[in-house]
């Protein structure tokens, strides 16, 4: 439902998924509500890349289909108090390109997952406004990192032999905290908005390189296996949103929106530091990022058409936090257009919700960096497939 109505669930904040948009809209649910669900991702982009020494190439991401799972549970305490506790992902990306793409030297392959545990306590002041507050934690697993390295780029009389192999995996656990506000003045109009806060992530994990047999005995003391550790800082958001009944004659139908807004600036530099230095006096790899805030623009109706079904549209605008100086393989990102279209049934105490997005891609120009390996060029035809399925149960 949130994929479709977007920021206007955080004023809406009228079923279990309030956990993740607004848990101090979890005061308007009574007894116990659960819900449990998945969003299915299909992204898919083309990257040119311009002037490379096999000319001019035009290279697509591998396609894969990506699961993103939630769970929701709240439980009325009393008149006053409600316990909420949610499981679901803020963070998470996958690119894969072939191993030997012109982008190689600077990544072939990114996985990096999120999931957190987010319980809540919820406090009824009166019949119109609601605070909450509660504690997030999140796993966070840089799952795979990938890229090559040219041998020529070791030793000059090594042109000709094939590169390296440089592989990244770490994990780690953070906590933050969030708070939330809902307010509901009258019954045709609700407002919301929800903090959470920046965590900081300590990640230690492995760096792997495999070299080629030809030069191996050559760099006997050069890229070997080695334990890693690095910082990470995820950011804070903020979500905001208002929802209204526009029509006195028209009740059933509902229009909501509002924004995101995420402080991307947090993430200025990726270092990777090594237990044991890779090359000599080279115990660490840093790259800027300098990712820039931004905010997603979002607007959603509900319709009730029948007293079983509810339909809805929505559409959202969410800007790239990526800086054209800063972009690379590893994210090749771009401001994104969003349109969907989603089924919500209700049954008795059953809720099933249906949902189907189709996302865009902006295309953007690429400036060539050649030492962090990245060619003038473009992202285009860039798109995603987003199909979410939740069924809720109200006991």
């Amino acid at each position: 439902r949130g994929l479709v109505l977007g920021a206007g669930m955080t004023a809406a904040a009228d079923d279990a998924s309030a956990v993740f948009y607004n848990p101090a809209g979890i005061t308007q649910l009574k007894g116990i509500q659960t819900m449990i669900g998945a969003t299915f991702i299909n992204p898919n982009l083309n990257i040119v890349t311009d002037g490379t020494p096999t000319g001019d190439q035009e290279t697509g991401m591998k396609s894969y289909w990506h699961t993103i799972p939630h769970a929701y549970y709240t439980q009325q305490l009393n008149d006053r108090f409600w316990l909420g506790l949610g499981l679901f992902s803020r963070f998470g990306l996958e690119t894969a390109f072939s191993e030997n793409w012109p982008g190689r030297y600077n990544s072939y392959h990114g996985h990096v997952q999120s999931i957190e545990i987010n319980p809540n306590v919820a406090y009824k002041i009166n019949d119109r406004l609601s605070v909450a507050g509660g504690l997030n934690i999140t796993y966070f697993n840089f799952n795979h990192y990938q890229k090559k390295i040219p041998a020529a780029a070791i030793n000059p009389g090594f042109a000709g032999q094939p590169d390296l192999d440089a592989s990244l995996e770490a994990d780690s656990y953070g906590w933050g905290l969030n708070l939330a506000v809902h307010y509901k003045p009258v019954d045709w109009f609700s407002a919301g908005i929800s903090y959470r806060s920046r965590g900081s992530q300590h990640l230690e994990g492995d760096a792997d390189f495999t070299k080629p047999s030809t030069i191996a005995p050559l760099i006997p003391t050069l890229f070997n296996d080695t334990g890693v550790n690095g910082n990470v800082r995820l950011p804070d958001m903020v979500f905001a949103g208002v929802k209204f009944i526009p029509l006195s004659s028209l009740k059933t139908l509902s229009v909501g929106g509002g924004v995101y807004w995420t402080n991307w600036s947090t993430y200025d530099q990726l270092v990777i530091r090594y237990d044991d230095a890779i090359t000599p006096g080279n115990n660490e790899t840093k790259s800027n990022k300098n990712w820039k805030d931004t905010f997603r623009y979002m607007i959603g109706v509900e319709w009730n058409a029948y007293p079983w079904m509810d339909v809805r549209f929505g559409y959202a605008y969410d800007e790239s936090p990526v800086p054209d100086n800063h972009i690379d393989y590893l994210l090749p990102d771009s401001d994104r257009h969003q349109f969907a279209f989603g089924l919500g049934f209700h049954q008795g105490p059953w809720t099933c919700d249906v949902t189907y997005m189709y996302l865009m891609f902006v295309g953007r120009d690429i400036q060539a960096r050649a030492a962090d390996g990245i060619y003038n060029g473009e992202v285009k035809d860039g798109y995603a497939h987003l199909i979410g399925l939740s069924l809720g149960y109200k006991f």
